[in-house]
């Protein structure tokens, strides 16, 4: 579309959203013309929480079916709408709720710390979830002498565990496609090529322990080495005064980037870290999603209502943005 078009798309989509009375969320992976249109854009976490306390009657959420489902089962008595069901997680997909029943089993007395990208029949077996943003506050309100299970994501996991010292936390070997593909070697180029850049990485990237290494060892100066979630890292872009930053994590963040911040030059640690999932969700079935109520995301009551707690216990914690920090 050409800005004029997309101009009036948006102020279409807008129109049809108030006269549904429906809320259209956007995740930081999405396509720009779906972040431009949304109503609020965020990470996981925030927008967990506008979805609980969303006044209109619909909520349409642009990002993939787990957090869908987590909207639906913080506002069970709303309509919950994704512009396709098909959308889903690499992450996710790495374990279900049976594996999570018997590696429990292994660890009677455990807490269970679920991250937000997992299935709601997950969740409903997890005792807190947690997000990038939050995890380190999470694992650190367990008590110390508690035996933790955290799952799915393996770098979230052995950053978390870098940060707390914690010895006796389980990490289940899960990964997203996206994420586990922004390797060291990669991030070492790019810092070669660019010594005086930033560095903004996502700790579910492959080259989190890489970065961490680098500027332990200094070949990357650690003051310019920012382990962040999605939200930490929109807050830190909007105070940086650096010439480039240089990103490791899925490409759609660049766009909320450069819109906080049009000086300093945002680019991507690899190109083609593109989530397909994410990328599903595009303007035409957004429109039909409004237009004709489709498609519907269901989670059965017993499920939801366990899953809620975790959920709810996750968006009490507190919530540094900037992970690592």
């Amino acid at each position: 579309m050409s800005s004029v078009a997309n101009t009036a798309w948006i102020e279409h989509i807008r129109a049809l959203a108030a006269e549904k009375d429906a809320v259209i969320l956007a995740h930081n992976y999405q396509m720009d013309i779906i972040q431009d249109v949304a109503h609020h854009v965020g990470d996981s976490l925030g927008l967990s929480r506008i979805a609980a306390n969303a006044t209109e009657s619909t909520i349409i959420f642009c990002g993939v079916h787990f957090m869908a489902e987590t909207a639906k089962i913080l506002s069970p008595d709303k309509t919950v709408l994704i512009p396709d069901a098909a959308a889903g997680c690499s992450l996710a997909d790495t374990i279900n709720a049976d594996q999570l029943r018997a590696w429990k089993a292994q660890y009677p007395g455990a807490v269970v710390v679920s991250y937000v990208n997992t299935t709601a029949a997950v969740k409903a077996e997890t005792d807190i979830c947690c997000t990038s943003a939050n995890a380190v506050a999470v694992v650190e309100s367990i008590p110390a002498d508690q035996e933790v299970l955290f799952l799915p994501d393996q770098f979230l996991g052995a950053h978390v565990q870098r940060l707390t010292g914690r010895t006796n936390m389980h990490i289940w070997m899960g990964e997203c496609h996206v994420h586990a593909g922004i390797n060291g070697e990669e991030l070492k180029a790019q810092v070669d090529a660019e010594p005086d850049a930033e560095l903004y990485i996502h700790p579910e990237c492959g080259c989190a322990t890489s970065a961490l290494y680098l500027a332990s060892s200094g070949v990357v100066p650690a003051e310019r080495t920012h382990i962040l979630s999605t939200g930490g890292m929109i807050e830190a872009a909007a105070t940086s005064t650096a010439r480039k930053v240089l990103v490791a994590t899925e490409t759609g963040m660049l766009h909320q980037l450069r819109r906080v911040n049009k000086k300093t030059d945002f680019q991507p640690v690899n190109r083609a870290a593109v989530c397909k999932y994410m990328k599903m969700i595009t303007p035409e079935k957004l429109e039909r999603s409004l237009t004709h109520g489709t498609d519907v995301v269901e989670v059965p009551v017993d499920i939801a209502d366990r899953a809620r707690l975790s959920v709810e216990r996750m968006i009490a914690i507190g919530t540094p943005s900037r992970v690592g920090e």
